[in-house]
């Protein structure tokens, strides 16, 4: 599966050049993830994938909105087909300024201290990625796994290990140059 993923990631999301990142970092690969996990193969290999490397005891997923959406959506569906329901959720920039004021999206099923695994579609210097556990903790969710489809390695692994955390990616950067 992972070698079908690179494949599909390869010829639908990776480009080279010259490109200025979310993180405000120039770069010479561009990830498009979306156009991978927006795709009806790469959706399913995704979800096939995190499926296998799921924490054993998360019942939940979700990450930061745009990015890690669609690859959302995709494992809440298969984890059902598998028999293993996963709620969904996802985590707005900021809380929602009408309604319920809420940041974190998606809370029913999701009682307080349930173990949520995030995930993101692209991680360069993962700071978006850590406000968002932020806001899922603070939301009284227990994060018990991060994971990402492309680890860019520019800096993310290193940041979530000094904030206590472990990053686990599907695709490294040397997996697609």
């Amino acid at each position: 599966m992972k070698e079908r993923l690179v494949e599909i990631l390869k010829k639908r999301s990776v480009r080279t050049g010259t490109f200025t990142l979310a993180s405000g970092k120039t770069s010479d690969l561009y990830v498009d993830a979306r156009q991978t996990t927006l795709s009806p193969e790469g959706a399913t290999v995704l979800a096939k994938l995190i499926l296998e490397n799921l924490h054993p005891q998360a019942v939940g997923i979700g990450g930061p909105v745009t990015g890690a959406d669609p690859i959302t959506g995709a494992v809440i569906t298969h984890s059902w087909l598998q028999g293993r329901p996963l709620h969904g959720f996802m985590v707005r920039k900021e809380p929602k300024g009408h309604g319920a004021g809420n940041q974190v999206e998606g809370r029913f099923g999701l009682p307080d201290g349930s173990k949520v695994t995030m995930i993101e579609d692209t991680v360069t210097t993962g700071g978006s990625l850590l406000r968002a556990i932020k806001a899922v903790e603070a939301a009284g969710l227990e994060v018990v796994q991060i994971l990402c489809v492309v680890d860019r390695c520019e800096g993310a692994s290193e940041m979530f290990k000094n904030a206590g955390y472990t990053l686990e990616a599907l695709v490294t950067r040397a997996d697609i140059i």
